[in-house]
Parts: structure tokens; sequence; C-alpha cells
């Protein structure tokens, strides 16, 4: 049975009928798709086609989000590598990936698997193999690594905890605006798939790199990200490097945190991506 929303589909299909490349746009934990609304008319005036590809289990609205936050319970990596790997398969061509945080590790999972003609992967959870664990990273997990049984559970953060995590780099303003518009709960398995990958033998958050067809890639780092603090990017780095078949690219954006993708420093990070492209494709 698919698991295409009827929100995707509709995207999809503009997406064919518009003959341009598509952009598959991941969020990661505690947003949704409608946190890449503001990157549309940038990829459109540019020329692509975005499409922005939802959990499975995420509801169709913020508010929705919140009043049923559980539909994300027990949703792990793999489910959602396997969701978005069916939307690509609908487009007629090849699509640009672009994820965020987990959607950083997602679109990498995905381009070793070569489905992708190019990836920018924005401050990217650690895939198995990258072994730097800051404290800050350890520090913005513990609301949800905190309590093993988390695992199965969705976790909504406290204000306090999305300001340290995410919205770090922000006014407190910004901060405030940015959560109630955006936040929502994420489910916990994610987290522990990647804090214990390099102790097991699991490949839920493997990303090969050295695929023949894995395209060019871009590693964004925000510079004061607490979540994904340049030491974790610049190991995704330098661990997708070993592709000696494409481009591999490290930028780091001073100053912004991990909200990077929905604050107002947002057009930094589209300029970063277009930027790329322009040269990659």
């Amino acid at each position: 049975m698919s698991t295409i929303t009827t929100h995707e589909a509709e995207q999809v299909s503009a997406a064919n009928a518009s003959g341009l490349t598509p952009v598959v746009l991941v969020h990661g934990l505690w947003l949704l798709a409608e946190s890449w609304d503001g990157w549309r008319p940038r990829l459109e005036a540019a020329g692509y086609a975005p499409v922005a590809v939802d959990w499975p289990g995420d509801a169709a609205t913020v508010d929705a989000a919140r009043a049923g936050g559980d539909s994300l319970a027990g949703v792990g990596v793999p489910d959602v590598v396997d969701h978005v790997a069916e939307v690509i398969a609908t487009l007629d061509r090849k699509p640009v990936l672009v994820g965020h945080s987990f959607g950083g590790l997602i679109v990498q999972i995905l381009a070793g698997r070569g489905l992708g003609v190019a990836t920018a992967s924005i401050d990217p959870a650690p895939a198995k193999g990258v072994l730097p664990l800051p404290f800050s990273a350890l520090k913005a997990s513990f609301p949800v690594l905190g309590n093993p049984a988390n695992r199965t559970r969705t976790v909504l953060l406290t204000f306090d905890q999305f300001r340290y995590g995410f919205a770090n780099a922000v006014t407190e303003d910004e901060a405030r605006e940015l959560y109630d518009a955006h936040h929502v709960p994420a489910p916990g398995r994610p987290l522990f798939q990647a804090a214990f990958a390099n102790l097991n033998l699991s490949t839920a958050t493997k990303a090969d790199r050295h695929h023949p067809e894995r395209g060019p890639m871009l590693v964004i780092t925000g510079g004061s990200d607490n979540i994904v603090p340049f030491a974790l990017a610049n190991a995704a780095y330098k661990r997708q490097r070993a592709n000696k078949g494409a481009v591999t690219e490290l930028v780091e954006i001073p100053g912004v945190g991990h909200s990077l993708v929905i604050d107002s420093h947002q057009g930094e990070v589209v300029d970063a991506v277009l930027d790329f492209l322009s040269t990659a494709l």
C-alpha cells in the first residue's frame, strides 16, 4: 500500500508537469514539511520544482500535530527513508535532495542509493561511523535520550529546550515566534538509532558514501549550532569526501544555529544551496 500523501502527490504532479528538476525537501525532528514554505519562491525562481515531503504519520498542520502528538510514535529513520524513496520513484526526473537535521542524514542515505542528482545535507544528524560526541549535542538531545521509554514515544520540547537546541542564535522574540509557528512533537526512535549506531550492528543510519551515482554533495553547518555543531558536520563531510566519483563540499555559515532553515538567516542557506547547484549540475 502506498504511503504517499495527497499533499505529496499534488507536488509530484506539479513537478512532473513543469518539466523542471525537482528538489525533494526533507525536514528533521520537531518540524513539518511546512517548514520549507519559505524556500519555495527562491527555488521556483531559480528554475526548480520543490517537493516538500512528509514523514510517515506527519499531521497536515502544526496545530493538528500538537493535538495528536502520538502519530509519529515509533517511527524510525528507515521508515522515513523508504517513504521518501517511494515519493522519488514517482518523479519523472531524478531530483536534487535537500535535508535538514535528521532530514540531512536521510538525504545522505538516499544519495548513497543513487537516488539524487545532487544533495545538500544541512546540519545533518550523524550517520553510522560519525564519531564525535560534543557536549552541546548531548545536552540538546537529553530531553529524549534521558528517558529510554522515549524510544517508542513522541516528545515535545519546552521553549527553553527549543531555545537551546534550535534557536540559540536568534533573539528571544524570534525564538518564540519560531516555536509557536513550527515546533511539533517528534519521535524519539531516530535519536536512539543515531546515538547507538556505532555500538551495534544496526544499519538504520548507515549512508553508503562510495556509491558511484551518489552525485555532488554539499554539507552545510551552522557556526553556532548546538545540536549539530561543526565537529559533527565536519565529520560527515570527511566521510562523504571518500566518494571519488563526485565533488563533496563543506560550507560553514557563521553565527547561525540549528533553526537556520526557518529563521531570519534562511536566505543565506538557500543562497549556499543554489550557489552549489549552479556549479554542481
